[in-house]
């Protein structure tokens, strides 16, 4: 099933939060920051960045939090997260969808428009009835930086 699209008209935040029953605190906001200020995140690293940005205050949200409020902005179509390989997930803001490739060699990850794979999504649809979901899409393989290193560049 293909991600919302938040649109331009979509209601903010604290509207779609208080359709539902939810209330927008502090932490919901800064997680949401943190998503787009870090790009491509996994959980612990948004909780790591939120602690920094708290200091000594203590009002740093613990990593369990963060991985219910990334759940939450992710079901409001805010955040996607992207399993890059092993480990946790990456999130990252949803108003502009890619699809991400992501090197072997150093673990560089790149965005793409996702209408490179329009004929495989195309043919997956036609062949086997799959609707691909480029918000989930991660390729990898290895970098031009990387192969020119190995003398592979061609």
């Amino acid at each position: 099933m293909p991600h919302p699209h938040p649109s331009e008209d979509a209601p903010p935040l604290a509207e779609r939060l208080r359709a539902r029953g939810l209330r927008l605190t502090t932490q919901r906001q800064r997680v949401l920051a943190a998503v787009a200020a870090l790009e491509h995140a996994t959980p612990e690293a948004i909780a790591t960045r939120l602690r920094e940005e708290a200091g000594s205050a203590g009002a740093a949200p613990d990593t369990s939090t963060v991985y219910r409020n990334l759940e939450l902005l992710e079901r409001l179509g805010l955040v996607w997260h992207t399993h890059l390989g092993k480990g946790a997930p990456v999130y990252h803001a949803a108003e502009h969808p890619h699809l991400h490739v992501v090197c072997a060699g150093c673990g560089e990850i790149s965005s793409a428009d996702p209408a490179l794979l329009d004929g495989a999504a195309e043919r997956l649809a036609a062949d086997l009835g799959f609707q691909l979901d480029v918000g989930h899409v991660a390729l990898s393989g290895t970098c031009r930086a990387c192969r020119e290193r190995a003398g592979t560049e061609s």
